[in-house]
């Protein structure tokens, strides 16, 4: 059994405009269509323009844009190389002047000029005044990303649906939409479900964990075959039905790791993370984690027998996820507001279970007999 954060990845609200080719598409817009194909039907259409490039001569290539802030810094460092020089030839000046006053050598009238001090001198000059011309710049530009900052837009509102949030997707990026979370049992069926608009899935792993063990207790003491108590060794029969609880690194947490209720693998990072940790044979000295639970986790999954066991996540998860999407060709919440459409969700989970428990022929006369029948 495994819990998995976004279901088929995010569900989209319906205000929200799509983007052309995203795992969630949304509405999609109408592209414009091109080539031969589509101008064959448009006799006055002109034809594409085919866009050349002609290489610059040396010297003409356009230079790349500085901020002004690299500026400011640029013309502080050519300060200092300027005035470093100038006091450099000012203390070899002097030192040549005490050197002939010393030996008495006398150069003109009035012997040699003593040299400019270090600020006085014209590249010196030069160097501040871009300076301070180049910290006016970074000032002014400083102020207007300020203003803009504060006289921006403010906080946007989603006037078709306030209840959607925006959920990063995988890849980058984010659509306006909301967060399912699906446990999904070892034989394809949604057994437990939630819309949020939750972008985080970590608190969501005790709340989802309860309800596939109340799933797992109705559906267990109805099956024809297992009609009547719990099993020994069991006082509520949920730590006989559910024997392992499979959950992304999106879940991890000391808190899921401890709470009571059935064995769990939750993954400690990115999948190819773990299978080179397996591959590697690490042990908990050599994978250095924030708690010992975590680093006791990490070990376990470092195993062969825990890795092919969290190996099953990906296939038991995703596949009811995209046979909505892709099968059912859901991928579009219809209705706005969260409470429909959370109710449109999770009829949409119930027709997945409806046509997997039909295909594998476990919806039978007898079943749903039992389902109508009081426990």
């Amino acid at each position: 059994m495994t819990c998995s954060g976004r279901g088929p990845a995010a569900m989209r609200c319906p205000g929200a405009r799509g983007r052309r080719g995203g795992a969630v598409s949304g509405s999609l817009r109408r592209w414009p269509a091109c080539g031969p194909r589509a101008r064959a039907g448009r006799p006055n259409a002109t034809p594409r323009r085919r866009h050349t490039w002609t290489p610059q001569p040396p010297g003409r290539r356009r230079r790349a844009r500085v901020p002004a802030v690299a500026q400011a810094q640029a013309a502080q460092l050519r300060l200092e190389r300027a005035g470093a020089a100038r006091r450099t030839k000012v203390a070899a000046g002097e030192q040549r002047r005490a050197e002939e006053e010393a030996a008495g050598v006398r150069r003109g009238p009035g012997g040699s000029k003593p040299p400019l001090p270090a600020g006085a001198h014209s590249k010196v000059r030069k160097a501040r005044a871009g300076l301070e011309q180049a910290r006016v710049r970074a000032a002014e530009a400083e102020r207007k990303a300020a203003q803009e900052q504060g006289n921006g837009p403010g906080p946007v509102r989603n006037i078709t649906d306030p209840d959607a949030r925006l959920m990063p997707v995988r890849g980058g990026g984010f659509i306006e939409g909301y967060n399912t979370q699906n446990v999904t049992s070892q034989d394809g069926l949604i057994i437990a479900t939630e819309l949020t608009d939750d972008t985080t899935d970590t608190g969501w792993f005790e709340p989802m964990l309860r309800r596939a063990e109340d799933a797992a207790v109705f559906i267990t003491g109805r099956r024809p075959a297992t009609r009547g108590p719990h099993p020994a060794g069991a006082s509520d029969g949920v730590t006989s039905l559910i024997k392992l609880f499979l959950s992304d690194a999106g879940y991890l947490s000391e808190h899921n790791l401890t709470i009571p209720g059935p064995d769990r693998l939750i993954a400690t990072g990115k999948t190819r993370d773990l299978e080179k940790a397996a591959r590697a044979g690490h042990t908990p000295d050599s994978i250095p984690r924030a708690s010992p639970l975590i680093a006791a986790m990490s070990a376990r999954l470092a195993t062969p027998d825990g890795i092919a066991a969290y190996r099953q996540r990906g296939h038991i998860a995703e596949t009811p996820h995209g046979q909505i999407k892709h099968n059912m060709r859901f991928r579009q919440l219809s209705l706005r507001g969260k409470p429909k459409a959370a109710a449109e969700w999770t009829f949409t989970c119930a027709v997945h279970n409806l046509f997997k428990a039909i295909t594998t022929g476990h919806l039978t006369t007898t079943a749903l007999d039992n389902l109508a029948s009081p426990a």
